[in-house]
């Protein structure tokens, strides 16, 4: 066991977020697990005896590009095949809140599905709406809003200004720092 790792419990597939091993009184030991489904992004904890024997999921990773969205849905770009695919907003999730066009993302497919998608841990997007800069405020640690290319809206320090490149952590959505172009 280990996190990351993708297993199948009652036909439905999970990460594993956390483990724990645990040795209890009488009997034997237990995994106490926290899974996290690949079908609707739901957290469990399952307790899983020691001697019980998993199904292994295995995912097959591949390489997308992200092409376009027209409404919900979202259209992808095999990079080795060419194939586009179509995801719906439940399966893309925050995606395109950070995406621009031709953007590549990793695609994890179980049977030829795709069940999880990895963005770049952080995305480089143009500043299209912020309050004027403030002269003298670098100090200080007042930070503002700002409206992003993709309609984004992210906390920036005061000396940001509008039409500049900044870089978001797509993890937590948070201002990293200003990109030099």
């Amino acid at each position: 066991m280990k996190r990351g790792q993708t297993i199948k419990v009652d036909n439905i597939l999970y990460s594993i977020v956390d483990y724990q091993h645990v040795k209890l009184g009488k009997g034997g030991a237990v995994y106490q697990t926290k899974l996290k489904s690949l079908v609707d992004g739901s957290i469990r904890d399952i307790r899983i005896r020691a001697e019980e024997v998993l199904e292994d999921a295995y995912l097959d990773k591949r390489n997308y590009e992200y092409l376009y969205s027209t409404g919900s849905e979202h259209i992808l770009m095999d990079l080795e095949t060419y194939d586009q695919i179509s995801l719906d907003d439940d399966a893309f999730g925050d995606g395109p809140k950070y995406l621009k066009p031709n953007t590549q993302l990793q695609v994890s497919m179980y049977q030829n599905k795709p069940v999880q998608i990895s963005l770049p841990n952080t995305v480089d997007l143009k500043v299209t709406d912020t309050a004027p800069e403030i002269k003298g405020a670098t100090a200080t640690n007042q930070y503002k809003p700002a409206t992003l290319e993709t309609g984004l809206e992210v906390s920036v320090p005061p000396f940001i200004k509008l039409g500049e490149m900044i870089r978001v952590d797509t993890r937590t959505g948070e201002y990293v720092t200003r990109v030099k172009e």
